[in-house]
Parts: C-alpha cells; sequence; structure tokens
C-alpha cells in the first residue's frame, strides 16, 4: 500500500500530461516490429509452454509458488488482488505482448491473481530457464528490463492519476490508455469492447459504480464516445484525441490546487 506521505506528495505534484501524445503511424508501426521482434526472440531462444485460455480461466492464484512468468500472446488478461472481506481489487489490465507474474519474483510466491477476460493465448517461460537464456543473449535481457520498467512506469502513473484527476477524467484517460495499448499493437481502436463491469472499472480507478456511469454518461453527450448499442459494453470512439482534451479540459490549474 502507499504510504500517507507518498500519497500526499502524489495530491501536491505537477499533474501529469493526460497521456501520452497519440501515435502516428509510423510509431504505431515500430511499436508492433517491436512486439513482434520480441515474441519470435522468446521462440527461438526459449522453451514455451504455449495455452489457449478463455474467459474466467486462472493463470496464477495469490499464494500460488512462482516457477514461471507469462507473455500475453493474444487476449486480455486482469491482474487483481483480493481484500480482506474477499473483494477483488483490480490492479493491472495487460495486452499482447505484456509480462504477467513479475510479483511472485521477490518471496517466491504470487501476491495476485492473473485471470484472463476473453479467449487467448499466454506462454509460459520457466524462470530459470529464462534467466540462463538472458546470461547467454544479452537482447533477452534487455526485453525483460523493459517489461519490468513499463510496469512501474505503469503503476506510477495510475497512482498519479487517482491523485490529481477528477473522476470523469479518470474515466476518460482510462479508456484512452485502453485505446493506445490497442493502436501499439495494430488492432482497432475506433470501437471497443469493455471486459470490464462498471464496478469493476470503479475499484480500478478509485470510484463507485454510479459515478464510472456518470463519467460515461457525460462523454456520451459530450460526443467524446458513443454506446453501440443498450448494454453499453461496446464504445465507438470516434476521435481519441478527444478524450485527451477532455481530461485536459477538466483539470484544475496547478496554483489552484496549492490553495
Amino acid at each position: 500500500m502507499l504510504s500517507h506521505a507518498t500519497v500526499a506528495a502524489a495530491r501536491t505534484a505537477t499533474p501529469p500530461a493526460p497521456l501520452r501524445r497519440r501515435c502516428d503511424v509510423d510509431d504505431v508501426l515500430s511499436l508492433v516490429r517491436r512486439t513482434c521482434d520480441a515474441m519470435a526472440l522468446l521462440q527461438q531462444k526459449l522453451p514455451i509452454q504455449r495455452r489457449v485460455v478463455r474467459a474466467g480461466d486462472s493463470i496464477f492464484q495469490a499464494g500460488q509458488r512462482f516457477s514461471c512468468l507469462h507473455v500475453v500472446h493474444s487476449g486480455l488478461f486482469k491482474i487483481f488482488n483480493l481484500t480482506q472481506d474477499g473483494r477483488q481489487q483490480l490492479v493491472a489490465l495487460h495486452f499482447k505482448g505484456d509480462w504477467l507474474g513479475f510479483d511472485g519474483i521477490p518471496d517466491g510466491r504470487h501476491e495476485c491473481e492473473a485471470v484472463a477476460m476473453d479467449v487467448g493465448e499466454i506462454w509460459s517461460i520457466h524462470y530459470d530457464a529464462l534467466l540462463l537464456a538472458c546470461a547467454r543473449e544479452p537482447a533477452l535481457l534487455t526485453m525483460l528490463h523493459a517489461a519490468m520498467s513499463r510496469e512501474m512506469v505503469r503503476d506510477r502513473d495510475t497512482m498519479m492519476s487517482l491523485c490529481t484527476l477528477t473522476a470523469e477524467a479518470r474515466v476518460a484517460q482510462f479508456l484512452r490508455h485502453w485505446v493506445d495499448s490497442l493502436a501499439e499493437r495494430g488492432l482497432r481502436t475506433d470501437q471497443i469492447t469493455l471486459r470490464l463491469t462498471r464496478a469493476e472499472i470503479g475499484n480500478y480507478l478509485g470510484m463507485t459504480l454510479e459515478s464510472v456511469s456518470r463519467a460515461l454518461s457525460r462523454l456520451a453527450r459530450a460526443n467524446v464516445i458513443a454506446f453501440v448499442e443498450r448494454g453499453r459494453r461496446h464504445i465507438s470512439i470516434p476521435d481519441a484525441r478527444a478524450l485527451s482534451d477532455f481530461v485536459r479540459s477538466t483539470q484544475v490549474p496547478h496554483e489552484e490546487t496549492r490553495q
């Protein structure tokens, strides 16, 4: 958990840019190639256990002995902790090319649970074999360090969002992050399917279910998003830049936050 001092420092820090700039075509192609090259390198240098999963399938559970790291080949996965009263606390979402299981390295047991949110494929790699391969192949070590670094940056950005953005801006930024994650993998971004319930989104963003619903409705009224069907799981996003513009429009000037 974050200390009171850490949270207080984040609250008084300069709010982060709403999100990184939208990737242009060259950036997207570069990121897609990088992901494909990384997956190819893993196949060439390591024995990989491939597993097809469906929504609800568990990859690892809290308390389970750590032995493997896992790489998402396709699909969407959620990472969560269980609170003392048995509720799920969502802590991360992972897309193609992301690594799962770093939480198990320090103590030899997983602290979180990883669950598939739709049909996908996961690649499992024994950690000991990975360390040996990294000693022989510097490119693998670089890849592993980059994956760990991305996870730390993601955790930092999430903390800053919770401490500096309004509730509605958090939802807009959450959607923009989802869109950018798809874009980086060469996937469709003008329409997304929310594999999370409103309650899960609120749990992730530190909001109530009702607040998430109100924020989505406001985004729809502002024509930033549109609901494709009555169930409101499929969301049309004509221009992802409008999400970032919405985040900026709801930010309080830094000077005012100190008063």
